[in-house]
């Protein structure tokens, strides 16, 4: 199809443009205007379309300069922040070429710092006739000005010297948390506040953080999304925020003031300056691996209608279609040197302008993909490494996608640090009895060695969890044995099917004190477990108190006490107990240990690492994989040369002690998961070990 021209608009004000600047990408004032920078590589043009303050009326349009390698640009003299604007782009409607250009829709420019207006699904979002006989190849005629969203240019900021806390790679104990939910109902922070960024960083909130002894908050999504249309449909929203429209902007649902974007940015700077006064870091999960606009039955909001083949993986042998790494409906492509170049300055503007510390890639493989699938060496993670800025800060991956060979546990470079679920299958297996070895156990106590142990990686590439936002919490583990997800509209089909857990007698709530007993042994133990092992940890918000999701182990549209943490029963003894834990481990250093143990008879520098039976015997191995016997003991003693201290952690997940013959020398019982053993019980030489529990003991080393 030839190219198609928009009609234009009335003028209601006569500016022109110069040329300008083909960079900074994006809308910014500076020197007495504003200067526009638009990529597209197969555009004919691009306009610039003027709204006024409100964004409801458009007031002109302006031809931007070039295409100079890909660039369209021009400089508006006397623009100043707070200009409201959108764009249009003219070029090829040819979907089975991989281009659906429509100058009939006002597109948000994807650099966009400031987004103005209220998203609604209406049909005149869509660059195709919904419902015609030629489906998603069809061309829509309709202007989708009144319901699109707009952005604002952004008044020009200094950089600020951002305080950032400076905590060692084997002390940080992340602490994944959902900006709304943690502070929902939390009773000593006032209603207005509940549910928003200033709600995060309110004194009550950090007090909370600090006394768990967590270093790094690893904050659920917080980039401008949108919900789903069936979601909308439904009423319901996208509580997880996984659909980033807006990667420039702070989603104003999380702050006190949304309708006014300059404020969310500040709350949200507010935000990250207190808690890093406070001794924490701030690491946001980013979702740089689709948009919004899914598959070719999608919406035409910004990516689609400026550069289709350029953003978007599409099919080789039928570019009408996306290719779906993702599992909704479109993959960003990485590999493209502007969309490399997009996903470095997002992420730079974050770490220099809103003062975070780092990031956890949702979906990372696709980061990583070209056209023969994932590379532990692609463009993009090349250029983090070298990026001045990029290759201070932490990152860390969620190493699988939806697409062919998405499974990249281990397979990412240099700093990265990955979500581990092979952990978290075997330490639910094992507490759960469901099949985990002692062997297999051991391998993930030491920071799964067979998937990190290589290329210069440390122990701490392994990010250990049981629970994280997405799957039960570790209440429902222990208290439910199948998902309970109607509450999400979809017949109890979402979610993950078959995942570890057991409901220990009944399903859900009960009375029955021996239960309640059980599950609260096994919680503690497994927390314990996460909390002590060599490492990353990683803590999922409200396991510390009890939540419950009530069996729903899906609860992304969720943004009601499903979700939120519910303050008003929280388990303040389990609380303390995760404190304990997190204290044990920062005052051990046996326990958090930042390189990996050598094989005792290699070297003198490394602690020596022993494996024991109940009857104080080393472990063989035929004993390693015997699944008829559960219990042992990690014993690490320091290295030679080095301050002498011994630790020693015991584990038995089965419902009845274990008699365990102790090594020589008095050992002192640092933490029993329990709580049946009197605190601080020492020369124990010979020991019952309780069921369900984790024990640590300490000896002094003559």
């Amino acid at each position: 199809m030839d190219t198609i021209t928009a009609p234009t608009v009335q003028h209601d004000v006569t500016r022109t443009l110069i040329e300008g600047l083909p960079y900074p990408m994006g809308a910014h004032f500076n020197d007495g205007g504003v200067n526009f920078a638009v990529f597209s590589r197969h555009a004919d043009t691009i306009e610039v379309c003027l709204f006024d303050a409100n964004g409801t009326r458009e007031l002109q349009r302006l031809s931007l300069f070039g295409p100079h390698d890909g660039v369209f640009h021009g400089f508006l003299p006397g623009g100043k922040p707070g200009l409201v604007y959108g764009l249009r782009a003219h070029g090829p409607y040819e979907p089975q070429c991989g281009h659906r250009f429509n100058p009939y829709k006002l597109l948000l420019d994807p650099y966009a710092r400031e987004i103005l207006g209220h998203f609604r699904w209406t049909p005149e979002q869509h660059g195709y006739c919904l419902g015609h006989a030629d489906g998603a190849n069809s061309f829509d005629c309709r202007d989708n000005a009144q319901q699109a969203l707009k952005a604002r240019v952004a008044a020009h900021t200094l950089p600020e010297p951002w305080h950032r806390p400076q905590h060692a790679l084997a002390a940080r104990v992340l602490y994944e948390v959902h900006v709304k939910g943690f502070s929902m109902t939390h009773p000593d922070i006032p209603a207005p506040l509940r549910g928003t960024y200033a709600g995060l960083a309110h004194p009550a909130s950090l007090a909370h953080f600090k006394s768990l002894g967590v270093t790094t908050l690893s904050l659920l999504p917080v980039q401008y999304c949108i919900d789903e249309p069936a979601l909308a449909a439904r009423g319901s929203s996208n509580y997880w925020g996984y659909n980033t429209l807006g990667f420039f902007c702070p989603d104003p649902r999380l702050a006190q003031q949304p309708g006014d974007p300059t404020s969310v940015t500040q709350e949200f700077r507010d935000m990250v300056r207190d808690l890093h006064a406070a001794g924490l870091e701030v690491v946001l999960d980013v979702v740089y691996n689709h948009t919004p606009e899914g598959n070719e039955n999608g919406p035409t909001l910004s990516f689609r209608g400026l550069d289709n083949a350029s953003w978007y993986h599409l099919v080789p042998s039928d570019k009408s279609r996306y290719e779906n790494l993702t599992g909704c409906g479109n993959a960003l492509n990485v590999a493209h040197p502007q969309m490399t170049q997009f996903v470095l300055d997002s992420l730079r503007y974050w770490v220099t302008e809103m003062g975070v510390d780092g990031f956890r890639f949702d979906l990372a493989p696709v980061l990583g993909r070209g056209a023969h699938g994932f590379a532990s060496n692609a463009a993009f993670f090349v250029a983090l490494q070298q990026d001045p800025v990029l290759s201070q800060v932490q990152l860390i991956a969620e190493p699988w996608d939806a697409g062919p060979l998405g499974y990249q546990v281990g397979k990412f470079p240099g700093r990265f640090l990955e979500w581990n679920d092979k952990y978290r299958d075997a330490v639910r297996g094992y507490w759960l009895q469901r099949g985990t070895t002692r062997g297999e156990l051991a391998r993930r106590l030491t920071a799964s060695n067979d998937l990190f142990h290589h290329s210069q990686r440390r122990p701490t590439s392994s990010v250990n969890f049981v629970t994280v936002h997405d799957g039960f919490t570790l209440s429902d583990v222990v208290s439910y044995s199948a998902r309970h997800n109607l509450a999400n509209g979809e017949n109890n089909a979402d979610g993950r099917d078959g995942e570890l857990c057991a409901n220990h007698g009944v399903e859900g709530p009960t009375d029955n004190a021996e239960i309640l007993a059980l599950r609260d042994r096994v919680m503690r133990a497994m927390l314990a477990t996460v909390l002590l092992s060599q490492g990353t940890p990683m803590l999922c918000a409200g396991d510390e108190i009890g939540k419950t999701q009530q069996g729903n182990n899906n609860a992304y549209c969720q943004d009601n006490p499903i979700s939120w943490l519910d303050w008003s029963n929280a388990d303040e003894s389990l609380k303390h107990f995760v404190a304990e834990v997190t204290a044990l481990r920062h005052r051990e250093p046996l326990l958090r240990h930042a390189d990996w143990f050598l094989p005792n008879d290699h070297g003198d520098q490394a602690p020596r690492l022993m494996w024991l039976t109940p009857s104080g015997a080393e472990m063989t191995s035929p004993e390693w994989h015997d699944y008829a016997d559960h219990a042992f003991a990690c014993q690490i003693a320091s290295a030679p040369g080095a301050t002498p201290e011994c630790v020693l952690l015991a584990f038995n997940p089965d419902t009845r002690s274990r008699p365990f013959s102790m090594p020589s020398g008095d050992w002192c019982l640092a933490l029993d998961s329990s709580g049946t053993m009197p605190p601080g019980a020492n020369s124990l030489n010979n020991l019952s070990l309780p069921a369900n529990s984790l024990l640590v003991l300490r000896r002094s080393v003559n």
